[in-house]
């Protein structure tokens, strides 16, 4: 696999990024670092059965309502953000963005991407330049973010003025209804994927912290 850069990166980033990613250099937050690595280790396992589709019901329905408030791409600098195998990576590129970034913290899951430039780093410190996406999609990965506010900020430092931001993730009840984030492996074990809940409320207001 050949995961190009094609953006100006922040390079004294990177190693911070990476002990993010395996949950390294954390001190006092050893719950997030945890966290985050049992986070990645279930995306290893799902990788192998993971395609670049939505496949199953509730991706299905994710993805339609995604599709229904898809925004211009064609001719813009898109990035894919926790793409996992790259079914979003795959749509800018159909839909002729002019250059498509996949960045995803698992790497097993990246090298099934072909639609775009890989990159592998952490949604929480984002290897990017200020300004230099017209768009972020990003689907169901919003409760892998260990601060909203921070996610919510980093996305807006990467966005070009007036870029846009289309993003889903679980409803915050999902999980208070019994509806965990769980999936089959190949040995037909299940496994549940942790993640947060943040409201609506708790969403509009980190996005507006980050738009002010």
């Amino acid at each position: 696999m050949q995961d190009l850069r094609l953006l100006d990166v922040a390079g004294s980033r990177e190693r911070r990024v990476l002990d993010e990613i395996h949950g390294l250099g954390l001190g006092s937050h050893g719950v997030t670092a945890n966290l985050t690595a049992e986070t990645l280790a279930a995306y290893e396992r799902w990788a192998p059965l993971y395609p670049p589709t939505a496949h199953n019901p509730l991706m299905r329905a994710e993805q339609q309502a995604m599709v229904e408030h898809w925004p211009p791409v064609a001719g813009k600098r898109a990035l894919d953000l926790a793409c996992g195998t790259g079914r979003y990576s795959r749509m800018l590129a159909e839909a002729k963005a002019a250059q498509v970034v996949a960045m995803d913290f698992c790497v097993p899951m990246l090298r099934q991407v072909s639609a775009a430039a890989r990159v592998c780093g952490s949604m929480m410190h984002l290897p990017f330049a200020d300004e230099v996406f017209d768009v972020v999609i990003s689907g169901l990965a919003l409760g892998h973010a260990a601060n909203i506010r921070t996610w919510m900020a980093e996305v807006a430092r990467v966005l070009k003025s007036g870029g846009t931001l289309l993003y889903s993730d679980f409803h915050p009840g999902a999980a208070r209804a019994g509806l965990p984030r769980s999936f089959k492996d190949q040995n037909d074990r299940t496994w549940t994927v942790p993640h947060r809940e943040y409201d609506v409320a708790s969403q509009k207001g980190a996005a507006s912290a980050a738009t002010s």
